[in-house]
């Protein structure tokens, strides 16, 4: 399941102060367009993964966020992927470096929500153990309105997955996440995925998560939730957990 790679993207990013409107991205799949303030630096020590039938896959690492500039993040996500049951294994995973730049901006009383161009790059570092061994790069847009405390956020893009026995997919997903309070978010998301290998068949998800601010500088964030479309082979659940640190 290649697609465990971009896993790391949804390491997925970019949470600001939740006070009154909030900002997607992680725990979810579905990313958000706002980038890391410039001059800022967003760390996420994350572990996630995807269970099918007596096996769990994923990864756990840095996804490292830095403002370059304003409306420019730069991401760089280190990862160590694993693989348990039969054939278990642990190793480097594919490094991914990354460029969020936000283009379109919304405004109060403008139906035009904010939308960035997040082009990511999968380096094969980490071989055949975990993926193809080939360069992959990932193409989306990512789009977000803001209505108070609500946010509505989506998108997706072109994977270009190369190697034998790969292919190209889509992805994308749609999300609604609310400020609860200053300190707590939740939220909500369903995403699919096209089939990314010649075996395999398209996947639908569904998750819920949230975001607890422990103090100005530090947060924990999570999600879950159960496959809804080939879950027997393509993934009964999945999981995501981190810590992050913004200064």
């Amino acid at each position: 399941m290649p697609w465990l790679q971009n896993r790391a993207w949804i390491a997925a990013f970019f949470l600001i102060p939740w006070s009154g409107a909030t900002e997607a991205g992680p725990p979810f799949v579905t990313d958000d367009p706002g980038p890391t303030d410039e001059g800022h630096w967003e760390i996420y020590g994350y572990a996630a993964g995807v269970h099918v039938a007596g096996e769990t896959e994923g990864g756990t690492g840095l996804d490292i966020n830095y403002g370059g500039a304003r409306n420019l993040q730069l991401t760089v996500v280190l990862p160590l992927d694993y693989r348990t049951g039969r054939g278990g294994d642990v190793a480097v995973g594919n490094i991914e470096v990354a460029a969020k730049f936000r283009f379109l901006h919304q405004d109060e009383g403008s139906p035009l929500p904010d939308i960035a161009f997040f082009p990511r790059a999968f380096i094969p570092t980490g071989g055949q153990r975990f993926g193809s061994g080939r360069l992959s790069l990932l193409l989306p847009l990512w789009a977000q309105k803001d209505f108070g405390k609500w946010s509505l956020f989506g998108g997706g893009g072109y994977d270009l997955n190369p190697g034998h026995g790969q292919r190209d997919f889509w992805l994308a997903g749609f999300g609604l996440e609310r400020a609860v309070s200053d300190r707590f978010a939740l939220g909500a998301e369903v995403y699919r995925q096209t089939p990314d290998a010649d075996d395999a068949r398209g996947f639908t998800g569904l998750n819920l998560g949230g975001l607890y601010r422990l103090n100005p500088h530090w947060s924990l964030l999570g999600s879950a939730g159960p496959g809804l479309e080939h879950a027997r082979t393509e993934g009964r659940y999945s999981f995501y957990v981190a810590l992050k640190a913004d200064y």
